[in-house]
């Protein structure tokens, strides 16, 4: 195990505790105004989103949220939807202080306008004005730009005065989006983690998800690229990026998992969320040196299973887990390590077959035992190029 000085994790078993209350607390409870939403209406004309949007007062991006999603066909849909005036959902947004706004759910619709104002994309994929496929805000013809314009986009604002606290404010917007997201498409663990246990450690795994080797090596296109082609890959938009970050560090603690994986990365997330910032930047430093080293040594395929020796390769967690926790552990070893490279490329598999014939490397498995045996194996593998 890799520690860096102050950082601790403990797994701690939960249980639901069973609360029983007479009608007369419960009546009480709901008098107090507990867990009780305060909100207002508003309608925006869309043509006035860009200009709402550039003002400073509207936060896309609050740590609950998930990454853009949208194609330009469903993006393209949206305006087809205006220009047929079909009904569309509210946004909701949360009153952080007086008149300034975090966008709660309505990412993507007000993302899609404002691209849609500026020319960002050309219209595709419309089912009923194919006519104005390919043209872009400024190229519609006069009559469709001025009844797109015409259209509004409502609104639900949980007003500021709904939390006492910092912390209550916190949970109301949590509770919020979980239910507002509970319907259509389903948050992932990430997603879901990322929206309830955001800090200083879940932003810290957020910055990591961007490192260029990293990103190279899991075949997630670089920020230069494009926001399409960025978005285009499943493994940023579901955010398992950030979550591999998280594995990294939480497997150093491997021997403390039970339960489920998932409960394990809430935990770490959970404890690591109070590190002080010293601790944060160590993190952050072992986190970029390691993947320097992989990088260095297997270049964009380090992550590779040497059963896709003649198939479609694709990174794979059962190398990158064990691998990157060896490689953590000997990151002060960096020149000693690329010096053997070539002949570490060469023996890296040598030993992946067990004495029963079973292959080290091939499948899903990712229990506890299986992990903490291929970590051992490049333990073992590396220790002779450092003596």
């Amino acid at each position: 195990m890799t520690k860096i000085q102050g950082e601790t994790f403990t797994l701690v078993k939960e249980t639901q505790k069973i609360v029983k209350m007479t009608n007369s607390e419960i009546n009480n409870k709901y008098k107090r105004g507990e867990i009780r939403i305060v909100t207002e209406q508003a309608r925006y004309p869309i043509k006035s989103i860009p200009g709402m949007l550039e003002s400073g007062d509207y936060n896309l991006n609050p740590e609950y949220q998930r990454r853009k999603r949208w194609s330009n066909t469903r993006k393209s849909r949206l305006i087809e939807s205006f220009i047929m005036n079909v009904p569309l959902p509210p946004i909701f947004l949360y009153e952080y202080e007086y008149s300034k706004y975090e966008v709660m759910d309505g990412l993507q619709r007000l993302s899609s306008i404002n691209d849609f104002y500026k020319g960002v994309f050309e219209l595709e994929g419309l089912e009923y004005w194919k006519e104005l496929n390919g043209m872009k805000y400024l190229e519609l013809p006069e009559e469709v730009q001025r009844g797109i314009d015409r259209r509004y986009i409502s609104s639900i604002v949980l007003l500021e005065e709904t939390a006492k606290s910092l912390e209550e404010a916190a949970q109301l917007k949590q509770i919020v989006f979980e239910r507002l997201n509970s319907g259509g498409e389903k948050l992932n663990q990430q997603e879901t983690r990322n929206a309830l246990y955001n800090g200083r450690f879940n932003e810290l795994c957020l910055k990591l998800s961007a490192n260029e080797k990293f990103r190279e090596m899991w075949n997630i296109p670089l920020d230069h690229e494009g926001d399409e082609t960025l978005s285009a890959s499943e493994t940023y938009r579901r955010m398992d990026d950030v979550e591999l970050v998280l594995r990294f560090f939480s497997y150093r603690f491997i021997d403390e998992m039970s339960g489920t994986i998932e409960n394990f990365l809430d935990q770490y997330l959970k404890q690591a969320n109070d590190f002080s910032d010293e601790t944060i930047l160590k993190l952050e430093k072992l986190f970029n040196e390691t993947i320097d080293i992989v990088y260095g040594l297997f270049g964009k395929e380090a992550f590779i299973s040497p059963k896709y020796e003649r198939e479609v390769k694709k990174p794979q967690k059962t190398i990158y887990d064990p691998l990157m926790q060896s490689i953590a552990k000997i990151v002060n070893y960096k020149i000693k390590i690329i010096e053997h490279k070539d002949d570490i490329n060469d023996k890296r598999y040598e030993g992946k077959v067990r004495p029963d014939g079973s292959k080290l490397f091939d499948g899903r498995d990712s229990v506890t035992n299986t992990v903490v045996e291929r970590i051992k194996y490049f333990d073992d593998f590396f220790k002779e190029y450092l003596e």
